[in-house]
């Protein structure tokens, strides 16, 4: 299975929302390593490592994002997988 890197911008009403924890469970569920953070301008930035389709599967709910958000925007580059995270956490 492919294994890739995704860096991920969200933006819209993406903080105040739970939409770190929203994508926290999400690449848990998905077993994706990396990282989500909230930017000073309003943003969500989430890293995400794994197999493609399950990273692919991750940016379509990012996408749709919490119940109680509102994603305007998804901007998203694809990397080489390094594998150099254990797990998924929320940064601050």
């Amino acid at each position: 299975m492919n294994r890739i890197r995704v860096t991920v911008r969200v933006e819209g009403q993406v903080q105040g929302v739970g939409f770190r924890y929203f994508t926290k469970r999400t690449a848990q569920a998905l077993q994706l390593t990396g990282w989500v953070r909230n930017c000073a301008d309003g943003s969500v930035e989430a890293l995400l490592e794994g197999p493609e389709e399950f990273v692919s599967s991750a940016l379509v709910d990012l996408r749709q994002g919490p119940a109680s958000g509102h994603v305007e925007a998804l901007h998203s580059e694809k990397q080489p997988y390094r594998g150099e995270f254990d797990s998924f956490e929320v940064r601050f």
